[in-house]
């Protein structure tokens, strides 16, 4: 049992191998196996399946009708690229046909001249002897039968005249070959005489032709429908211009669809979606009932199936065009696509029922409108960010839910539940988030022009555009100043803390849920999620050319990042500078404390104190307007946080003051630093917002600072109390701050450094 169990192993393990193996391969060097003459699909089963567990067995099946479509799509791409070729050469064969059959009657014609001098000649050469009365009896015979033959010959070409007027196609196609039948059988005899045999067989030619035309007639004029066009297409094929009647065939169902058209136009005074409708349905059905007539008359012949496919070609660039002219070109001046869309849609369901004809004219239908409708898309998007701009120039920044009325963020809500789920944003943003899943709910049924990649992209772009005019209504925003000079955009500033944040919810929400929902249709699933996943026939190139979801949301999550960025910095710089452009965090702060010989109050310096209260009432009014998506509040407080302690890090004035200035840093000094630092890392973590990255970097500061003391011959370490102090005196400061502090009996040992902490703590309050 384990033997069998570890060859199952074995084999599966060399399956994967093979298969992992097959992958990297060509689709030729896949294929050479069955191209071989030697292949036996019984025996290629049995080798395969032989051993094979049922998973493995649907694993091979996936993997032998994947290798199937491949090979479809490279037979498909082989003979479109080939097909101009094949076409040149088909209508080249059948001139040939036609110049070969016009030598052989020629050639015929001659044979019987010749034939007929011949007899001519013998009979001059007859000598007169003893023999000439028997000979004119001879003679007078014959001459009586060649009266009887020509006289049957007058009555059968009187007939055929009658049955040609009379249009009695079957009956002169009937009387023609037995005409023929008899001049043939006359090349041998002497039935006829010379002059009659050729009177015969010229009359047969001029007679065959001028039934002929009288087809070519029948089959050009417009009433003629149904089985007479279908007889008529048959009788001269019969009579062997098969070329000249699949063309005119062509030409009949060509001026159909000309007078169907006109009438139409002649119905109707707009190209509305009624209209391209009737006009998409009268084009193809065209298309389809010739290709019907076409195959039941001439069968699949290579000429004619080459002729019908490039007549229907024409037909369908024909319409595609007058489709641009006519509604793409005014969808595309306008910027709406939804009218081209619904075209588009329209006329892509008519030409897919040709393709069970193996008409597939999709890809030229689509050629034309790709151009137009990239315009389209352009103005689309430049549209959504010139209406965004001037909204926002009015935005009073509060959020709102979306006016009644307005596109729900998701169709299958019920109208209470979709009120309540729609995102709470302000008056431009909302208009913002209309447009754009407008624009995508457009652009997603045009996925076979391959406009999915372009419309995402676009959108990228309006939303990095849209988010730099939120930018711009931060106080004091350099890029403000840039984008006011350069292109003379005056965004509403937001003044107060919510109207600020109320920034940071607008640009999150749309990142987060709105545009990744109204996108859906567009973005291919990650990569992760496709690994079982059945390619569809012409997707393969599809996430070459559209990013995946992750990447997607990645792009946009850093827009959100860039306009948090400004915001923390913002902030940051007020908390650093004053109005009038000192600096409040610096150096002075601590050195300053050393030359007073009684110690300080110990408590948090005022920077820090509000950057303390300030982080407290952002965390207040984001945990109102960010319900549900606690995180992004998190991080937003973090990286205010950690602005300013990157800041204070980075900050070589302040350190060339602290390591190599007049005054060193002291005891009191490096205790206050510690303090301060400690302060943050702790009302840091009450507030679940201390990174492990603003951890280090508080670290490495205060190592900083005490190596500075150190090298002023001062044991730092000396003079700093335990990390419980820094801790204690923190909590209560935070405490204090906050307004949650009850420190009125501080009657404890005088020995206890909370007690010390705690009557420091309430004298400095009082003061």
């Amino acid at each position: 049992m384990d033997a069998s169990l570890f060859a199952r192993e074995s084999f599966s393990s060399s399956i994967g191998d093979s298969a992992e193996l097959e992958s990297n391969l060509t689709l030729k060097d896949r294929l050479k196996t069955f191209k071989s003459s030697k292949f036996d699909p019984n025996s290629y089963l049995t080798s395969k399946c032989q051993n094979m567990t049922e998973k493995e067995i649907k694993h091979l099946c996936c993997n032998l009708v994947e290798l199937k479509n491949s090979s479809a799509e490279e037979m498909r791409k082989s003979v479109y690229a080939n097909y101009g070729a094949f076409i040149r050469t088909s209508k080249e064969i059948t001139v040939l046909e036609g110049e070969l059959l016009s030598m052989r009657n020629y050639l015929s014609t001659q044979a019987a001249l010749v034939h007929s001098l011949a007899e001519d000649i013998s009979i001059d050469t007859v000598s007169n002897g003893a023999e000439d009365s028997a000979e004119e009896d001879i003679f007078i015979v014959e001459n009586k039968e060649h009266s009887k033959t020509e006289n049957w010959l007058v009555d059968f070409l009187d007939t055929l005249e009658v049955l040609l007027a009379e249009k009695r196609v079957s009956e002169a196609m009937t009387a023609l070959d037995e005409g023929e039948r008899i001049a043939e059988e006359a090349n041998g005899s002497q039935k006829f005489s010379p002059d009659a045999l050729l009177r015969l067989k010229n009359t047969i030619t001029g007679l065959r032709q001028k039934l002929a035309d009288q087809l070519a007639d029948t089959i050009c004029e417009p009433s003629t429908c149904g089985g007479e066009l279908h007889a008529a297409v048959l009788a001269l094929k019969d009579l062997g211009d098969g070329h000249h009647a699949h063309s005119l065939l062509l030409k009949s169902h060509q001026q159909k669809l000309q007078c169907g058209m006109q009438s139409l136009r002649l119905s109707s005074t707009s190209f509305g979606a009624t209209f391209i409708a009737a006009l998409s349905q009268l084009v193809f059905s065209t298309i389809a009932k010739a290709s019907s007539d076409s195959l039941a008359v001439f069968g699949e012949e290579p000429a004619y199936s080459s002729e019908l496919v490039t007549w229907s070609v024409k037909q369908t660039e024909a319409f595609s065009l007058l489709l641009k002219r006519h509604v793409l070109a005014a969808s595309a001046a306008s910027g709406s696509l939804r009218v081209a869309s619904e075209c588009i849609q329209i006329c892509l369901t008519h030409c897919s029922l040709l393709e069970a004809r193996g008409l597939a004219l999709s890809p030229v239908l689509l050629r034309p409108f790709r151009h137009t409708l990239e315009e389209a898309l352009r103005t689309n998007l430049k549209r959504i960010e010139q209406t965004c701009a001037a909204l926002a120039a009015a935005d009073d920044w509060v959020l709102t839910h979306p006016p009644i009325g307005s596109r729900p963020l998701s169709s299958t809500a019920s109208l209470s539940n979709s009120i309540v789920s729609q995102p709470k944003l302000s008056s431009s943003a909302h208009r913002f988030s209309s447009m754009v899943q407008e624009f995508l709910e457009d652009v997603a049924p045009l996925e076979s022009l391959q406009l999915d990649g372009p419309a995402l992209e676009g959108t990228l772009e309006v939303f990095n555009s849209y988010v730099s005019l939120l930018i711009n209504a931060l106080p004091g925003s350099m890029e403000q100043e840039e984008n006011e000079e350069s292109s003379g955009k005056v965004v509403r500033v937001a003044d107060t803390e919510a109207q600020q944040i109320a920034l940071l919810a607008n640009a999150s929400l749309l990142a987060d849920e709105v545009l990744p929902r109204a996108a859906i249709k567009l973005l291919p699933l990650s990569q992760s999620n496709r690994v079982d996943a059945t390619p569809k026939r012409g997707t393969s190139d599809r996430p070459s050319r559209v990013p995946d979801q992750r990447e997607w949301k990645r792009r946009l999550q850093r827009s959100v990042d860039r306009l948090r960025d400004s915001f923390c910095r913002h902030h940051a710089l007020e908390l650093i500078f004053t109005d009038d452009g000192y600096i409040r965090l610096n150096a002075q702060i601590y050195l300053s404390m050393d030359g007073n010989t009684q110690e300080p109050e110990w408590f948090p310096s005022s920077i820090f104190q509000e950057l303390f209260l300030k982080l407290t009432q952002i965390a207040s009014i984001a945990t109102d307007m960010f319900v549900g998506r606690e995180r992004f509040a998190t991080i937003l407080l973090m990286r205010l946080t950690e602005t300013v302690i990157l800041w204070l890090s980075e900050d070589q004035t302040f350190w060339e003051e602290i390591e190599e200035g007049p005054k060193p840093l002291g005891a009191f000094g490096i205790q206050q630093f510690y303090l301060d630092m400690e302060f943050v890392m702790v009302f840091a973590s009450q507030g679940r917002y201390l990174s492990r990255n603003l951890q280090q970097v508080i670290k490495n500061i205060i190592e900083r600072a005490i190596e500075a003391v150190s090298n002023s011959g001062l044991d730092p370490y000396s003079v700093l109390p335990e990390d419980d102090w820094f801790a204690e005196v923190a909590q209560i400061a935070i405490k204090l701050l906050t307004g949650k502090g009850n420190f009125g009996n501080v009657d404890r040992e005088v020995t206890s450094p909370t007690a010390s902490v705690m009557s420091s703590v309430v004298s400095h309050g009082s003061n």
